[in-house]
């Protein structure tokens, strides 16, 4: 669940949007709601200064809902109308532990049979509920099939640098809302999103 500082109003608007895209059956509320919804969290989240841990995001989630961003003359960015994310293109983060206890982060894109995984370090500040990240490995597979798996944008060298790296150099997610079957962030670009534990996808879908 959610913290109880935070206002029930918009964070009801997030949990009828992560149900409706787990089951087919529950009405989505429309996107200009979850946006605000969203700009509302955020806002909640920098005025009570909740830190959330990695563990709380460890696990797989599914993309439901996201904005894009487009660039103003004075240098700043205005977010573009809000979307929810196709099923029938699945959208997938994974956040994790290896053997030696470093943070992990995967991102899976995936299109009928066609799936690409991209993997890599991950540096999660508890402070700023900031993860930041970078993709090293690139898995490309057909089916079951796995036909393609190479370092990418300089492999072992970048994971060797990355706990050096500036995150001022780094891309990530800033989150601001984290719960047991959803989370919400801000990605370096300006854009927001929203997610939903993957395990809890119900056979209902749209």
């Amino acid at each position: 669940m959610t913290s109880t500082s935070i206002s029930p109003d918009f964070v009801a608007v997030l949990e009828q949007a992560a149900l409706a895209f787990q089951n087919s059956e529950v009405s989505r509320p429309d996107a200009e709601q979850v946006v605000e919804a969203l700009l509302q969290a955020e806002k909640s989240a920098k005025q009570t200064a909740i830190d959330y841990q990695f563990s709380q995001l460890e696990g797989q989630w599914r993309l439901c809902f996201a904005t894009g961003t487009r660039k103003i003359r004075q240098g700043g960015i205005k977010l573009k109308k809000g979307y929810y994310v196709p099923k029938i293109a699945k959208a997938q983060l994974s956040f994790s532990l290896d053997e030696s206890g470093s943070e992990r982060i995967g991102n899976l894109a995936q299109i009928g049979l066609l799936t690409l995984k991209f993997s890599g370090p991950a540096r999660y500040q508890t402070k700023k509920n900031l993860l930041a990240f970078d993709f090293t490995q690139l898995q490309v597979c057909l089916g079951e099939k796995t036909f393609y798996s190479q370092a990418v944008r300089g492999g072992a060298e970048k994971e060797r640098a990355f706990s050096e790296t500036s995150i001022a150099k780094l891309p990530f997610f800033a989150f601001f809302l984290v719960g047991d079957h959803f989370v919400a962030a801000r990605g370096r670009g300006g854009g927001l999103a929203l997610w939903v534990k993957n395990d809890r996808l119900s056979g209902k879908t749209g």
